[in-house]
């Protein structure tokens, strides 16, 4: 099967009204034939609670479509909180999109 990679680009702080519109964009690459996406967080400064909710709610939706979820470039403050609530257990995250598009874009 042929890989269909879409990335997802958000900023600054992924909250309860960002994230819907991530939910969104998630949907709409599914739909269109994705099975790998990537959500690239080089922008993003902050997630919170509700935020965390959508990408653990997006996760489930993109499993149940038989796709891949992926994350790329999460800053310092945003690592702490995926290694404080496990959510780096639940999701791979890459460095950057170089990184992952050598593991699973090429693989």
């Amino acid at each position: 099967m042929n890989q269909v990679v879409k990335v997802v680009e958000a900023e600054g702080i992924l909250d309860g009204s960002n994230a819907t519109q991530i939910r969104r964009q998630i949907s709409q690459c599914l739909t269109g034939g994705a099975n790998v996406i990537l959500l690239d967080f080089k922008a993003v400064t902050f997630i919170d609670s509700s935020g965390l909710g959508a990408l653990v709610a997006s996760l489930k939706t993109v499993r149940s479509s038989k796709a891949q979820l992926y994350i790329c470039s999460i800053c310092d403050q945003v690592k702490i909180l995926f290694e404080l609530t496990s959510m780096n257990r639940v999701f791979r995250v890459f460095a950057d999109r170089a990184e992952f598009e050598r593991e699973i874009v090429r693989s």
